[in-house]
């Protein structure tokens, strides 16, 4: 990416600047909450989106998985990239969440059947409600609590009652409120390379 102010180049995953007037520069781009789902599932959820037209007025055709589609279905990568992997391939998926001296990611292996995953990233204890099948997370603080998945996908349980979940909250017994935590989806040898030893990894094995 660039900025049109300053002609800067930016890493679109660290967003930070990288060369130009603001290369070495403090700078960070905010980091958040993003989701991948199916269109079914968002619209059953959202029934008032609207979405951008695909006629653009441009020749390059931008229909549901025509961008990238050889790529996205290939074990390669465009470019060679050294990458860990002792538990991951390459193009395997993970949720990472990044904060302040803390990074983590969690496969999307491990949101099979729409797991709900309690752990914690540094000092914040989260929540994790994914599926994989749609490549869709969401994390929330939860702040002690410990959370269970329930029939409806939009609910949760815990021992204090039940919680509804939106995009940008989790909604609980007398109003209570937990935020949702930035994050996004990432092939593994992305979040590998960009991020490395800073990052824990999610082994299910080793959850407690």
């Amino acid at each position: 990416m660039f900025d049109r102010q300053t002609d800067s180049l930016w890493n679109q995953f660290t967003g930070k600047p990288v060369a130009g007037p603001l290369s070495g520069s403090d700078i960070e781009l905010a980091i958040r909450p993003v989701i991948i789902t199916s269109w079914d599932k968002w619209r059953r959820k959202h029934p008032s989106t609207r979405v951008l037209s695909l006629d653009t007025g441009h020749w390059r055709d931008y229909g549901s998985g025509v961008v990238y589609r050889d790529y996205f279905a290939s074990p390669d990568l465009m470019f060679a990239a050294i990458t860990d992997e002792k538990w991951l391939s390459k193009k395997s998926y993970v949720f990472g969440i990044r904060q302040a001296g803390a990074a983590k990611a969690w496969p999307l292996e491990a949101f099979a059947e729409g797991a709900v995953i309690n752990d914690a990233i540094g000092d914040t204890e989260v929540v994790l409600i994914g599926d994989a099948a749609t490549r869709t997370v969401r994390a929330y603080e939860r702040q002690g609590l410990v959370f269970s998945a329930m029939e409806d996908p939009n609910r949760l349980s815990t021992a204090a009652g039940q919680w509804t979940l939106r995009e940008d909250k989790i909604v609980g017994p007398n109003g209570r409120q937990l935020p949702r935590v930035p994050g996004h989806i990432s092939y593994w040898f992305a979040w590998n390379g960009f991020i490395g030893a800073e990052s824990e990894l999610y082994r299910p094995d080793e959850a407690g």
